[in-house]
């Protein structure tokens, strides 16, 4: 199982934690983690291209993790940006999750 945390500060959405592998298949034929992955994947490219801010993250593709925390100092432009990013990326991972909840855990804190 796939846990997936997503973390807010002050109302808005500041990072996101994926640990663990789905196990909806074998490896490289599980389209649920590979789904999984492109969202979360997607979310950080476009805060680092669209947004432009260097976020911080961490993975292991070994392990199935992957870490990302927005900085603290931030314009409140590209903190609205971002924010807007992670919750799009939140709610497709809740889209995935409603199907597939024997594979995946969600979270938000």
């Amino acid at each position: 199982m796939t846990k997936v945390r997503f973390q807010k500060y002050d109302g808005k959405f500041v990072g996101v934690e994926c640990s663990g592998h789905c196990d909806y298949a074998d490896e490289g034929e599980d389209i649920v983690c590979a789904s999984l992955s492109s969202i979360v994947q997607t979310a950080v490219l476009g805060i680092m291209s669209i947004v432009g801010v260097n976020i911080g993250y961490e993975v292991n593709e070994k392990d199935g993790y992957l870490k990302a925390i927005l900085p603290k100092t931030l314009t409140d432009e590209q903190a609205h940006d971002a924010d807007v990013i992670l919750k799009t990326a939140y709610l497709g991972v809740s889209d995935l999750y409603e199907n597939f909840s024997d594979f995946i855990s969600l979270e938000v804190e």
